[in-house]
């Protein structure tokens, strides 16, 4: 069974950090490229960052660039968020996504998130 599961969300005061960290099973996703979408509450879901299959090319939304930091570890089939200079504005459950092609084309596989809330 396939599945991705994260950790590391928690509450942290504005302009602290935190770092998620997802965890792949069931198959490698050496080959595939992951992200990082999030999901406030009444909001639609939002694409934070994902990262190609090599990970060498990474992609950022525009209200994380500068702040956030995707990465991952092929050996270990993990992806994981490093998230600096946190705001209010990034409260919500971030969810890591397998086979992600875009911004708006995310791949077939989610984990079942973690929450993140930061506080002013």
């Amino acid at each position: 069974q396939v599945q991705l599961a994260e950790s590391g969300g928690g509450l942290v005061q504005a302009g602290g950090s935190l770092r998620l960290s997802c965890a792949a099973s069931g198959r490698s996703f050496s080959s595939d490229a992951m992200a990082w979408f999030r999901q406030a509450p009444g909001k639609e879901r939002e694409f934070v960052a994902g990262v190609s299959w090599s990970g060498h090319s990474t992609y950022y939304g525009d209200s994380v660039k500068g702040r956030f930091t995707i990465s991952r570890d092929n050996a270990n089939n993990t992806v994981a968020l490093q998230m600096d200079n946190l705001k209010p504005e990034d409260t919500a459950v971030y969810y890591c996504n397998a086979g992600w092609a875009s911004a708006t084309r995310p791949g077939s596989y989610w984990g079942q998130g973690t929450q993140v809330t930061v506080s002013s």
